[in-house]
């Protein structure tokens, strides 16, 4: 299939970017229900409950969503390396011998490990350690994925800075792209919650979230030029690769998405602050979902691009 000018496996990009996108998924919704929801909405034991019941189904479906995609993707992935056919790849058995001796086999061994952990402490939601416990084993889920790609087959010093790089990347986006969907849920809870007493909570979870958000964006910015860094190497390669061209409609997405934060945190938030607190739905927090919806849209392109970039030669090594 040629997409992108490029000959690619249209089935393993579409599967590692639903794989990427739930994975990041699980990490941003329990980055989202630790450091905004719960802060922000303690004073109301009755909402937060509501919302952090929301936000447990929604991780409960993205783990259920990675645990398939990712069953298919390491089917996908022996069919690729024993250039079998799918069947042929299932009945062989050569699954395990990429399982036993791949590094990819490794890393999904122990990913699949890290998602059984994840289930106990989601069905432990009652304890507050295992919160943060599943917060911390779905941060290390989504951050293993950085030994599936480019940067776990880069050698030396260098292969541990893109691995530092890829896993700030990875963990930074889930908090973005997953507390995105937290936010969108907080919303939806708030059309059915009495005004004057959920108005000010929710607002403070804006300005927290504004504030992870701003992290995020930081950390993407310097994780993505170290990456890029790497991976492309010069500015001709951008521009006359497959790689590097995608890599700029990824850049492109990412900026229009920072343009729809930067009017969220610096024009939206501020006035619907000054709305006065009997306004059920003022113009400035009905913009604000808007906004919120149209960021994870570009997000779950952005994750789509990523799926195609890591089937793709790097541009670095096509120009000298």
């Amino acid at each position: 299939m040629s997409w992108f000018g490029a000959e690619i496996d249209g089935p393993l990009v579409l599967t590692r970017a639903v794989h990427f996108t739930a994975s990041a998924g699980i990490a941003g919704v329990l980055m989202f229900r630790s450091f905004v929801a719960e802060p922000a909405l303690r004073p109301s034991p009755e909402g937060y409950a509501i919302v952090r019941s929301r936000l447990a189904g929604l991780a409960w479906m993205a783990l259920a969503v990675g645990v398939v995609t990712g069953l298919i993707w390491l089917v996908l992935q022996t069919m690729s390396i024993a250039a079998l056919g799918w069947g042929e790849a299932v009945k062989s058995g050569e699954i395990w011998t990429v399982v036993n001796e791949t590094q990819f086999g490794l890393v999904t061994e122990i990913r699949a490990v890290l998602a059984v952990l994840l289930s106990a402490c989601l069905l432990l939601r009652h304890s507050v350690l295992s919160r943060w416990l599943a917060l911390l084993v779905a941060s290390a889920l989504v951050a293993a994925i950085a030994w599936t790609g480019h940067a776990g087959s880069t050698l030396g010093e260098l292969g541990n800075l893109h691995l530092a790089a890829d896993v700030l990347h990875l963990c930074a986006a889930s908090a973005w792209i997953g507390g995105l969907a937290g936010l969108a849920i907080l919303f939806e809870v708030g059309r059915r919650r009495p005004a004057p007493e959920w108005r000010p909570l929710q607002q403070d979870a804006i300005s927290r979230f504004s504030i992870l958000g701003m992290i995020s964006v930081a950390a993407l910015i310097v994780s993505g030029l170290a990456n890029a860094w790497i991976l492309v190497g010069s500015f001709r390669a951008l521009l006359v690769t497959d790689y590097g061209r995608l890599l700029l409609l990824k850049i492109a997405a990412f900026a229009i998405m920072i343009a729809f934060a930067a009017v969220n945190r610096l024009w939206l938030t501020p006035r619907l602050a000054l709305v006065p607190k009997e306004v059920a739905h003022p113009s400035a927090l009905s913009a604000l979902r808007r906004n919120t919806l149209i960021e994870i849209v570009l997000g779950l392109a952005i994750f789509a691009m990523v799926g195609v970039l890591g089937t793709l030669h790097p541009a670095i090594h096509l120009v000298q």
